[in-house]
Parts: C-alpha cells; structure tokens; sequence
C-alpha cells in the first residue's frame, strides 16, 4: 500500500521501471546518430561577406579610376592635349593631315553635289526624290525670284520715298509665292503618282520639299540640278 508520507516508494511507486545503465548507452547512441544524420543533410549556409553588392557604375568606375577635372586654363587643355593625345607630330606631318581631310571632304561634297546616293543627305534619298528634282529644276519657278526680291526689298526700305510701299509689295509677293507653291506640289505630287503609284512618299511633305527647293537660285541648290529649264523630265 502507497502512503503519501512514504519517501521510500515516492521514486518507484509511479510502476514504471528505472532503465538501467544499457538503456541509457542506447538512448545516446540513438541520439548521437540522429544528429549526425541531420547534419550530414542539412544544407549548408554561406556566410555573408559583411558588405553590399557594389553596383555596375561604382564597378566600372573603381576599374576606371577617378575622372580628371576639366581644364581650367586653354593653356592646361593644350598641355593636357599633348599628354593624352598619342605621339606628337611635326608641322608637315600634321598639314599632311589637314589636307588629306580637306580633300576628303571636298570629294565627298562634290559627289553629293553631283547626286551620289551614296553622299547624299536622307531627306535627298531615293528615286522619288530625285524624280521631285528634276520636275522642279526643269520648270521656271515664280519662287525662284524670293532671293533676289529679299535682297532688293532690303534695300529698300532705306529709301525713305518708296518704303511706304513695301509692305504692299511684300504682301502681294507673299501672296503669289503661296500660290505657285501650292501649283508646284500638286504638280510633283500627281507626276509622282504616275510614276511611282505603291511609294508612300507624297503629300504635303513633298510638296514642301519641291517648294523650299524652287526657292533657291538655281546654283544655290544641293543637289546640282541635272536637267536643264524646258527638258522634258
């Protein structure tokens, strides 16, 4: 009989039996395996390198090094000029070289002047523009006279006498350049319809090409005209 005063059976009076000293080799056996197994699986973890990722501009900026400060001076731009910019060279060496420029860009210029597709501006490209040319250098242009009515309108208006009367005469002149504009567009525009009926080149747009080119004087324009006033184009 269990009495609640009895220390004796206070250990053992719960029924259950005290493992012995097996019991416990193998409950740590069993423990030191389990842990063993759950380290052997888990994965493992980087240590983190106790800084930000630098960014693609602060990498390229630490390979590059610092920027040097602008010239201050013309004086510390030549001399930085003569540092960075390679080799020096003599006087003949570098008027050899401004002479090869200047004839590549004289040749470049006169195979632009003379319609190479090559050289020519993209506004000026293409066979429908080429075409929008012709038409307007094969025609005599009331536009053609803006330059010179510029010119002697300039003049004058510093003759007190007859310079009441230049505004009439601007307006009227304006008046008439609108009209031969809108003539010459719907002249080039319906001619290039004939021609090239599936280009979507057209409109306004060449029409305004065709106008700011009639109003150049015929040895102003770029490219040269190839036909002459009269020719059938």
């Amino acid at each position: 009989m269990k009495l609640p005063w009895s220390k004796e059976d206070a250990g053992n009076g719960d029924g259950r039996e005290t493992d012995g000293p097996g019991s416990g080799a193998d409950g740590n056996g069993a423990g030191r395996s389990t842990t063993a197994t759950t380290s052997a699986t888990a994965p493992k973890r980087t240590e983190g390198k106790g800084r930000p990722t630098p960014t693609r501009r602060e990498a390229e900026g630490r390979r590059r090094g610092p920027v040097a400060p602008a010239p201050l001076t013309r004086a510390e731009a030549r001399a930085r000029k003569k540092t960075v910019g390679g080799p020096k060279l003599s006087r003949a060496e570098k008027k050899a070289q401004s002479d090869t420029r200047r004839t590549a860009r004289a040749e470049q210029r006169q195979r632009m002047m003379d319609g190479d597709e090559k050289y020519l501006m993209p506004r000026d490209k293409g066979p429908v523009r080429k075409y929008a040319r012709d038409v307007v250098d094969s025609r005599r242009n009331f536009a053609g006279l803006f330059m010179p009515f510029a010119i002697l309108l300039i003049v004058v208006m510093f003759l007190p006498a007859i310079a009441v009367y230049a505004t009439l005469i601007m307006l009227i002149f304006a008046l008439f350049l609108a009209v031969d504009g809108v003539i010459l567009g719907r002249i080039v525009n319906n001619r290039v319809r004939e021609r090239f009926p599936d280009t979507p080149d057209g409109g306004f747009k060449l029409g305004w090409y065709s106008f700011s080119r009639s109003m150049q004087m015929r040895f102003m324009r770029a490219p040269r005209p190839q036909v002459k006033p009269g020719d059938a184009v």
